[in-house]
């Protein structure tokens, strides 16, 4: 009988253990983040009183029966429960709790102590019964001074001292475990915060009036080049981007502020009720290192769904691009990945070291948390650069399943452990907010313009021309055709190529009328195109897009006429450029729509260079181009090293030079300006690159 009771309350003192620091979910929900808003353990020291006395057997505990689910076999482990009642109704229970209380929380306020009795004695679940008397009551009816000393773990049948020694191990267990999980929710703040501000910060530089100079040759060797070798948008073996010089500082910072906050603060507390060692399989640093590494990957998640989005935040208060922020959301998932599953890989090695993980693996929370941390796994191989380029529409809705179920799992596997009571959900929800702002955004633009009609014109092979009539914006914009498939969620983006679209007289002749933004003149100073204009039709609003057909949507629009579309605009406000002197532009193909506005805006000199594959879109584009001075290059290469020392090297003013076209002529436009501003002294350039990035 005596070897059953013992065997029980060793089994009560483990599942003790196992209980409270894991957090098992009865509790009252908090509201905030540890530390701010939620305090773990205050007052610690009746917390610490508390915990001594629930590892011991009450009179009015019960013997309890448990099954392993995992493993066919008749013993039953036997174990003690004992009840929110039992706990608030034991005079025992409750006078040795008052009187360790009232001997260790003397710097504590009497009021303090009253709230902890009234909400935290019985336990810590939402609904739980009041203790039968108040702190003060129970402390004034202790009979005498207790005399005997309560062991950790023997059963409690009269008014007893706690030793010394278990205070303090558990004392030492509970202030180390909050103060490591301060430092976890104070660290993924500054991961969050961090990874937001210094791109505003950096942006506000601009702001600066540095000398021209001085900033050509800063950009030339510190921002813009590639990090190694001579391509940025062309795939380095086809399968990622290498990042610029600029990029790749923020990527080191993002990868070595991980690296610190996974690794610093740590402190063990010894002797401790909850951890044998500091060090070990399941010792004190080993748990406190892996939920560091659960919060920091839930504050990634939070960062990577805040740089992906096309409505980032980010985008309307920096001047970096959406390429920039969407090649920071593939390096962010890649680090909140790793710490997931590192995460989940050493809490497995625990249980397993423990001999839990059988009856553990069974559980809500666990199956959940295997959910995220798989889905994650999953979504960065199905995310490389091939299948992004490749199988875009399948990409693309994967990817948004998957991260519906990784955000679904995470959430779940909080809710199912913790229930809401230590906040870590926040982290999740803020992510869901992130996400949900950026979804709402793209419908109320979609609603702003309606369901209009697009005009398709064939212009060659090759290319081909969408107005849309009614719509206004710049930038680019993405289009929905949802009458060329099922999936009525696909949407491309393309560039805004004019603003105000073509009219047709009387007569059936189309004029195309100048952007709203710059009439331009005549390259030979006539008056013809002025006496045109007076018979010209009312100007239309809409916009224009230019578009290469290739496979899918844009092959199919080759065989329309007139079809609906769903117009998600306008996305990226352009860049005041009006404090350079010179604007010239090199585009190739299509890249020419990212160029016209910026050359009908600019107020000063510009120049165009265009590359095409045909005289016919060329052809085209000369209305919306009159009063351009123009180069262009049909069915031959542009020497672009030429053309830009012819334009750069004698250059007296300050000069903008915006590529738009392959990636390759991107990369080559790149380097060479970089190295002009690197070893031509007294340059004043600025590259500006317009791309769509996968």
């Amino acid at each position: 009988m005596m070897a059953s009771f013992k065997f029980s309350v060793l089994m009560s003192t483990l599942l003790h253990s196992l209980l409270v620091s894991s957090h098992v979910p009865t509790g009252r929900a908090g509201h905030g983040l540890i530390g701010y808003g939620i305090s773990m353990y205050y007052p610690l020291c009746a917390y610490t009183c508390r915990d001594v006395l629930s590892a011991s057997q009450l009179n009015c505990s019960e013997l309890t029966h448990t099954h392993d689910g995992m493993v066919m076999k008749r013993e039953m482990d036997m174990g003690i429960e004992t009840s929110p009642e039992c706990y608030a109704s034991d005079p025992n229970f409750l006078q040795t709790l008052a009187y360790c209380m009232s001997s260790h929380c003397q710097g504590v306020a009497v009021w303090d102590l009253e709230k902890y009795w009234n909400l935290n004695v019985a336990g810590r679940q939402q609904i739980q019964p009041v203790p039968k008397a108040t702190y003060q009551q129970t402390v004034a009816d202790i009979p005498a001074e207790p005399k005997k000393t309560l062991v950790a773990g023997e059963a409690l049948n009269q008014t007893m001292v706690i030793s010394d020694k278990d205070y303090q191990a558990s004392y030492n267990a509970q202030c180390g475990f909050e103060k490591m999980e301060n430092n976890h929710e104070r660290y993924g703040i500054v991961l969050l915060v961090s990874g937001a501000l210094i791109p505003i910060a950096f942006s506000l530089l601009r702001f600066i009036p540095f000398p021209s100079a001085l900033l050509t040759g800063f950009s030339a060797w510190f921002i813009d080049p590639p990090l190694f070798g001579s391509r940025h948008k062309t795939p380095v073996a086809g399968l990622f981007h290498m990042p610029t010089r600029g990029q790749a500082f923020f990527i080191s910072y993002l990868i070595s502020i991980n690296v610190i906050l996974s690794a610093a603060g740590y402190t063990g507390s010894q002797p401790n009720a909850w951890f044998p060692s500091v060090l070990g399989s399941d010792g004190e640093i080993v748990v406190y290192v892996t939920n560091r590494l659960g919060v920091l990957s839930f504050a990634n998640i939070a960062l990577l769904f805040l740089y992906a989005g096309r409505n980032n935040v980010l985008l309307w208060l920096t001047n970096w691009s959406n390429g920039t922020f969407l090649l920071l959301h593939r390096w962010v998932a890649w680090i909140a990945t790793l710490q997931a599953v590192l995460h989940s890989a050493i809490y497995l090695h625990i249980y397993l070291h423990k001999g839990t993980h059988a009856s553990e693996a069974q559980l809500p929370y666990w199956i959940w948390g295997i959910v995220a941390t798989l889905c994650m796994s999953i979504l960065l191989p199905s995310s490389i650069l091939p299948i992004r380029k490749n199988l875009y529409e399948l990409f693309l809705a994967w990817h948004v399943l998957l991260s519906v179920f990784v955000l679904a799992g995470c959430l779940w596997h909080i809710l199912k452990r913790f229930d809401r009571q230590w906040g870590y959900e926040n982290w999740i929800y803020t992510a869901i907010a992130i996400w949900g702002f950026e979804r709402a955004m793209r419908l109320a633009r979609l609603v702003r313009n309606g369901i209009r009609t697009a005009r398709v014109t064939v212009i060659d092979e090759n290319y081909i021309s969408v107005n849309v009539e009614d719509v206004s914006g710049s930038g680019h914009a993405y289009l929905y055709f949802p009458t060329l498939t099922w999936r009525v969620w696909e949407n491309h983006p393309f560039s805004v190529a004019s603003t105000v679209l073509p009219v047709s007289d009387q007569t059936g002749t189309r004029h195309y009328n100048a952007d709203v933004e710059k009439l331009g003149t005549s390259s030979d100073g006539s008056d013809s195109d002025s006496h045109e204009r007076r018979y010209q039709s009312p100007t239309k609003v809409g916009l224009s897009f230019l578009v290469r057909t290739k496979a899918g949507v844009t092959a199919q629009l080759r065989n329309q006429t007139r079809l609906p579309v769903l117009v998600e605009s306008a996305y990226g406000p352009y860049e005041d450029l009006s404090d350079y002197s010179t604007l010239i532009c090199i585009a190739g193909g299509v890249g020419i729509t990212a160029c016209i506005p910026f050359l009908r805006a600019h107020p000063g000199m510009t120049k165009l260079f265009w590359g095409a594959r045909s005289q016919k879109i060329i052809d085209a584009m000369a209305p919306s181009l009159n009063g351009v001075e123009m180069e262009s290059y049909v069915g031959h290469r542009m020497n672009i090293t030429e053309v830009l020392h012819g334009e750069l090297v004698e250059s007296a003013g300050t000069t903008v030079v915006l590529v738009s076209g392959p990636s390759e002529m991107a990369d080559e436009v790149r380097c060479v300006i970089s190295a002009l501003g690197r070893h031509r002294k007294g340059i004043k350039v600025k590259l500006i690159e317009e791309a769509f990035s996968w």
